[in-house]
């Protein structure tokens, strides 16, 4: 191949590229749903957290993104118990990177027995979380 013809060849591949560099870019994904410092979405992790904050907690492991949580014993329902496992599934900000998974234990005669937790308390919890943290997205979005 010629050189004139070799070089008409690479101009032409350069200069759409070269087109791109005046447009502005964001400096940062400024509206980032991947944050991958700790294994999962920071925004799931940290909502996660703020929401089980009133629970001890048993786990925390961010790299792989499960907190599971101690019996809790509401002191206005002292005669049951729950125990949450959040597990962050995905780097990505969405409603099925969370997973909620609860127990829940009834006293009977001085013991505790497992008893069905309704699958709208599962729910509710996740939506809490996401909303949760849809609400830190924003505001680092809005801090930048």
């Amino acid at each position: 191949m010629n050189r004139p013809l070799r070089t008409a060849i690479m101009v032409s591949l350069a200069l759409p590229i070269a087109a791109c560099a005046g447009h502005h870019r964001p400096s940062a994904d400024m509206a980032a749903s991947k944050i991958t410092q700790i294994g999962v979405n920071s925004y799931l992790w940290r909502a996660s957290l703020d929401t089980l904050s009133f629970m001890p907690l048993v786990q925390a492991d961010s790299a792989g993104g499960v907190i599971v949580s101690d019996w809790y014993v509401n002191p206005n329902a002292p005669a049951e118990r729950m125990k949450l496992t959040v597990t962050i599934l995905d780097q990505d900000l969405r409603a099925d990177a969370l997973r909620v998974a609860a127990s829940r234990q009834i006293r009977q005669n001085g013991q505790w027995v497992d008893a069905p937790v309704q699958a709208a308390t599962v729910q509710k919890l996740e939506d809490i979380i996401l909303s949760r943290a849809r609400d830190l997205r924003r505001q680092s979005i809005a801090a930048k």
